[in-house]
């Protein structure tokens, strides 16, 4: 896939930014991750995603779902039952997401190191 023409993520004006500030945003990395692993339903989701809030997943959820990298199928039964999903955009985005983790969990003890030395 080629790169836009008119995209320059260092511009303050290119849309770009905002979706790459969407994308990199602490809990939307780590809700990419754990559904680049499965479909999740959301209390799943909340599971994996240790630490999150049902508002701020929710919120995330909302925000990946606009964007277009994650699908939600809502069943319409009762009990409600609703997953989520990754399109072949957020699998796209995700896989990177997940090698920038990989190369950061690889990495942790030099960095630690190096932070001990400051």
């Amino acid at each position: 896939m080629e790169k836009s023409k008119n995209a320059n993520v260092l511009s303050s004006r290119c849309p770009s930014r905002e979706i790459l500030s969407h994308v990199t945003g602490t809990w939307a990395n780590l809700i990419l991750i754990a559904l680049l692993e499965k479909t999740h339903r959301f209390s799943e989701l909340r599971k994996r995603v240790d630490g999150i809030s049902e508002k701020m997943l929710s919120q995330t959820l909302r925000l990946l779902e606009g964007d277009g990298f994650v699908l939600k199928k809502d069943y319409k039964e009762i009990p409600p039952k609703v997953e989520y999903s990754l399109t072949p955009l957020g699998k796209g985005v995700a896989e990177h997401i997940h090698g920038l983790t990989n190369w950061i969990e690889k990495n942790l003890p030099a960095v630690l190191a190096r932070r001990g030395k400051m």
